[in-house]
């Protein structure tokens, strides 16, 4: 009898001793599932925002005072010519140019000579896009260039065409009377912080 009474205290100790630890054991259990209710899934976290394109803003070397321009496309993609951008007088011949000095001139809006050797390059500021904010920066380059605007070396020139493009994507712009490579420089230090990307950052687009 005593035997059996012995037995019994052993049993009802031990379990005394485990209830504790199981009872502790089910509380940590059900935190944790009422954490994991709180925490939303991953399928419903936020999604990175990515900038796959980008406009580059540059200003290149020339026998004048420079010029500047912008090139945009796909990171990483290589640039065909027509998606370069930039206001300069019609023609090859340096007579428009002179006389752009002194009244407007017929004006072309594309690539011109030079503009796709990255030697020439004195000074260039790449911002990254978005596909909404590329696509419509794309349509208005489209539009200000079917707008043939005339080319003035103060009323109107490279850098206010490239000003206007910056301004589209909501930069801030220098003055448009800066030589292009003070312009170019300008336009990143305006807009550092502000901007995606710094001119520091840019890697060399190939064509």
């Amino acid at each position: 009898m005593m035997r059996m009474g012995t037995a019994v205290l052993v049993s009802l100790f031990v379990l005394g001793a485990t209830l504790p630890a199981t009872q502790s054991s089910a509380q940590g259990t059900q935190a944790a599932l009422t954490d994991a209710k709180k925490r939303p899934p991953a399928s419903q976290a936020a999604p990175k925002v990515a900038k796959p394109y980008f406009v580059e803003f540059r200003a290149r070397s020339a026998l004048s005072y420079g010029h500047t321009f912008a090139v945009y496309g796909r990171v990483g993609v290589k640039i065909p010519a027509n998606q370069v951008a930039g206001l300069h007088p019609f023609t090859d011949s340096s007579v428009p140019w002179m006389i752009g000095h002194l009244v407007p001139v017929p004006s072309e809006t594309g690539a011109s000579d030079g503009d796709t050797e990255d030697v020439y390059i004195i000074a260039r500021y790449r911002v990254l896009l978005t596909e909404p904010e590329y696509k419509k920066m794309v349509a208005y380059i489209k539009d200000l260039q079917a707008s043939s605007p005339v080319w003035h070396a103060v009323l109107y020139n490279c850098n206010a065409f490239v000003a206007d493009i910056a301004k589209s994507i909501g930069l801030k712009t220098p003055t448009s009377l800066n030589m292009p490579k003070d312009f170019i420089t300008e336009l990143k230090q305006l807009n550092t912080g502000a901007a995606t990307a710094s001119a520091s950052a840019v890697q060399t687009t190939t064509y």
